[in-house]
C-alpha cells in the first residue's frame, strides 16, 4: 500500500482503459462484487460496447484502488460495480467517484440514479444512505437471458 498522503494526492478519476482490465477485475473479485452469475471480463466487454466514458476508475498513478460503471437510458441512471479496494475505504475515494457520476449523469439530462445492492451488504447499504441515497419501495425483478 502507498503512503496515504501521496496516494490522497495523486488520486485520479478516469475513463477505464484496457490495460486496466486485470486490475479492475481483481478489484472486483477483492470486494466481493463478482456472483457465480457474473463474468467480470465479459460485464467490461459489453460496457466497452455502451457508454465506454460512464466506466470510471480511481486510480493513484498506475494503481487502480476504486470503480464505478454508470449507465443512462433517457429515462434514470444506474450504478454498478462502485468498488474501493479494501486498504483504500473510509478516505473518501468512494464519496468522490460517486460525485463525479452523479456530475456526468446530470450533465447528460439523468433525473434519478437507482442502484442494486446485495441486502448482506449492509456497510455500503449505509455508505449510500450517508451520501443521500435512500431506499425506493420497489421490488426488484430480474430474468437472466
Amino acid at each position: 500500500m502507498n503512503d496515504p498522503l501521496q496516494t490522497e494526492n495523486r488520486f485520479r478519476i478516469r475513463p477505464f482503459r484496457i490495460e486496466d482490465l486485470a486490475p479492475v477485475i481483481q478489484l472486483w473479485r477483492d470486494c466481493d462484487l463478482v456472483a457465480p452469475a457474473n463474468n467480470p471480463e465479459a460485464d467490461i466487454q459489453a460496457k466497452l460496447k455502451v457508454q465506454p466514458e460512464l466506466f470510471l476508475v480511481g486510480a493513484s498513478g498506475e494503481e487502480v484502488m476504486a470503480t464505478a460503471m454508470a449507465g443512462y437510458e433517457g429515462h434514470r441512471g444506474w450504478i454498478n460495480y462502485l468498488a474501493v479496494a479494501p486498504d483504500y475505504r473510509r478516505r473518501g475515494y468512494g464519496r468522490r467517484l460517486m460525485r463525479r457520476v452523479e456530475e456526468v449523469l446530470g450533465a447528460l439530462g439523468c433525473p434519478k440514479i437507482n442502484l442494486q445492492v446485495r441486502t448482506r451488504n449492509t456497510d455500503v447499504i449505509q455508505f449510500y444512505k450517508r451520501i443521500g441515497y435512500t431506499e425506493d419501495a420497489v421490488v426488484s425483478l430480474g430474468k437472466r437471458l
